[in-house]
């Protein structure tokens, strides 16, 4: 039967370091909404069409828009940003494996929920056709520190810094409370 059961895990707060660096670069990035005929020309050149809308990687349900070269990598933007030239239509398993990898790379990786992993038959089908999207369109990528300056930058990395400390802090007393607690039931 314990095979079967399995507890929780603790939650630990300074885990969740990551979400902040990620919101602290998703806070900054400009999303461009797109033209009408631009989401028709992208779909265009996915081979759909505005009643046809499926997951470019494994042409399941499209559930939401996934970018197609990271916002962020190695905890620091990429300098793209949010445009119809980087999105491109996906299922949720796809865009959560994916993640920040380069595209191709993934797609023929053995990452869970891979196309290759999934055994997707139309694989080579569905990389020619982000090629040809990766090829059609120029996308914006820009170099934000030069941008707002040195200065204004530095601020913003400092802040994100500063809620990791303190949340390492919290973690800190929060496994200090965690073991009073843990004591006062073992009484």
């Amino acid at each position: 039967m314990q095979k079967q059961f399995k507890m929780p895990k603790p939650v630990k707060i300074a885990n969740a370091t990551s979400i902040i660096t990620k919101t602290f670069v998703n806070g900054i990035i400009p999303v461009i909404p797109p033209a009408e005929e631009e989401i028709e020309d992208v779909l265009n050149t996915l081979g759909m069409d505005k009643e046809h809308i499926v997951c470019a990687y494994c042409g399941d349900k499209c559930t939401e828009w996934e970018h197609f070269h990271p916002l962020v990598k190695d905890k620091r933007p990429t300098g793209y940003i949010s445009e119809i030239h980087n999105l491109v239509p996906s299922c949720g398993p796809c865009n959560q494996s994916k993640g920040n990898k380069h595209w191709k790379t993934w797609m023929l990786s053995q990452a869970p929920h891979s196309p290759k992993t999934r055994n997707i038959p139309d694989i080579e089908d569905r990389i020619a056709k982000l090629e040809d999207f990766e090829n059609k369109y120029t996308l914006v990528k820009l170099d934000f520190e030069k941008i707002v300056g040195k200065e204004i930058w530095e601020q913003h990395w400092l802040n994100c810094q500063a809620l990791h400390d303190l949340m390492q802090e919290s973690q800190e007393h929060s496994d200090k409370l965690r073991n009073i607690i843990l004591e006062f039931i073992k009484k």
